[in-house]
């Protein structure tokens, strides 16, 4: 068995790191994840849990398939829980492909950092089992380098997303003023039109007697 640990900190607010997370495929930076799917959402007591089933590309190297049988789109059971009042996101996922020869449990939590309400906290961990196989420490070893690379490909994802909701708050925003401005222009101007007509005089009428 091999853990692998990680910690990281985004400069962003738990919220928004929060949303990231759930737009974070796809993306340029990791295409191993194919697919996305919810199997399962509800809220309760105000936590909102989630099931999703994850596809992924592992790439495995051939002397990996020879062990582990052909490179094929592989599968992930994911559960989360967000708890927005106590700014707390935790997601624990297991492969289900390979799961009789190699067992991977990761868990990440996203919390909101304890010293600035301007950044978040996130924890992430794996724990790798090999059953039965092979050179079970040497694939051990390589399961967690691939582990920590897609982590730092994952952060870079992350900070993608943030900068494309970023851009997409400032062009709403600018949309809403450029909206209100314009609306605001409308009522000044029909305020001008409807002054000058009243200020314009009355026409001189005639009654015929």
């Amino acid at each position: 068995m091999k853990i692998w640990t990680s910690e990281h900190i985004f400069s962003h607010p738990w919220e928004t790191v929060v949303q990231a997370a759930w737009r974070k495929y796809p993306n340029p930076m990791n295409p191993a994840v194919v697919g996305i799917d919810v199997v399962d959402r509800r809220v309760t007591e105000g936590v909102l849990r989630t099931h999703r089933l994850i596809s992924t590309k592992w790439g495995l190297p051939s002397w990996a398939t020879r062990i582990l049988g052909a490179d094929r789109t592989c599968y992930a059971s994911e559960h989360s829980e967000v708890d927005p009042a106590n700014k707390s996101m935790i997601l624990m996922s297991k492969n289900i492909t390979f799961c009789n020869e190699v067992s991977i449990i990761e868990k990440m939590t996203y919390s909101a950092h304890p010293s600035t309400d301007d950044c978040t906290l996130v924890k992430q961990e794996a724990v790798i089992t090999i059953h039965g196989v092979p050179l079970s420490s040497y694939l051990e070893d390589f399961i967690a380098r691939t582990i920590s690379v897609n982590s730092g490909k994952g952060k870079q994802a992350m900070e993608w997303v943030i900068s494309k909701i970023n851009t997409e708050v400032t062009e709403l925003t600018s949309k809403t003023v450029k909206s209100m401005d314009e609306i605001t222009l409308t009522a000044k101007k029909s305020m001008d039109d409807f002054t000058h007509m009243a200020a314009e005089p009355l026409p001189n009428l005639h009654f015929r007697k």
